[in-house]
């Protein structure tokens, strides 16, 4: 497995099947920021945490979900609508849920204490969400999963993670920039809209990509291997 051409591939993936993925980000993305201010309206500070919390939710949902899209595409085609790719998450989300918050909360602790160990750890949860949806697995077995998978390609791992947040970073200047005439109280909003849904999906593509690299050939992929030929008859 190599970084570079993961992000190739994960590009090449994002550019033909962009539809599949760009409506589950905006869709999110759109609700959230308009419940967080309608609630941060009406309530003030209790508004605006249940907001947070809200928020929350929706994006390990959403991140569930462009990981299950990454799967419907891989063959070339879109055989789910937005509304079943949602659906299809649903009943993980009891275990992708914690699973992502207790991975943010160790990573973040991490980073302030000694930055190493915060990348240590993100690089090897980074498979959790995959793991969950793809493999079903619980929220305790996702993070030893994650990391079974990331052994002996930690770096690589690395990589791909390096190089998505910075074409991210960039992506969000060239927003910032076409955005900058916006007034001051929608430009925060739009910003934060645009720069999301189009920044998300290409991640969330890149990290299963990654998964599935990593994971070939022990997982359900298996199933749809061949099957092997027979042995040809003693002479």
């Amino acid at each position: 497995m190599q970084a570079t051409a993961i992000v190739r591939e994960a590009w090449e993936l994002y550019k033909a099947h962009w539809k599949a993925f760009v409506p589950l980000a905006l869709v999110v993305f759109v609700i959230i920021g308009l419940i967080s201010l309608l609630l941060t309206w009406a309530l003030g500070l209790v508004g605006a945490l249940i907001g947070g919390l809200l928020a929350i939710v929706g994006f390990f949902w959403l991140q569930g979900a462009l990981v299950e899209a990454v799967r419907d595409v891989r063959d070339g085609k879109r055989d789910l609508s937005i509304g079943e790719t949602f659906a299809r998450v649903r009943p993980r989300l009891p275990a992708i849920i914690p699973a992502g918050l207790l991975a943010g909360l160790g990573i973040i602790l991490g980073l302030i204490l000694l930055i190493v160990p915060g990348l240590f750890l993100l690089t090897i949860w980074s498979m959790i969400i995959p793991v969950i949806v793809l493999e079903g697995r619980s929220a305790g077995e996702s993070f030893g999963r994650s990391r079974e998978l990331v052994r002996g390609n930690g770096w690589n791992v690395f990589g791909v993670i390096v190089i998505t947040v910075l074409l991210s970073i960039a992506a969000n200047i060239v927003v910032a920039i076409l955005t900058f005439w916006l007034p001051e109280e929608a430009r925060s909003f739009v910003q934060n809209v645009i720069s999301n849904t189009v920044v998300a999906p290409f991640m969330a593509v890149a990290l299963t990509l990654t998964y599935f690299a990593l994971a070939r050939p022990t997982t359900a992929e298996q199933s749809f291997a061949p099957p092997a030929p027979p042995a040809p008859p003693p002479a």
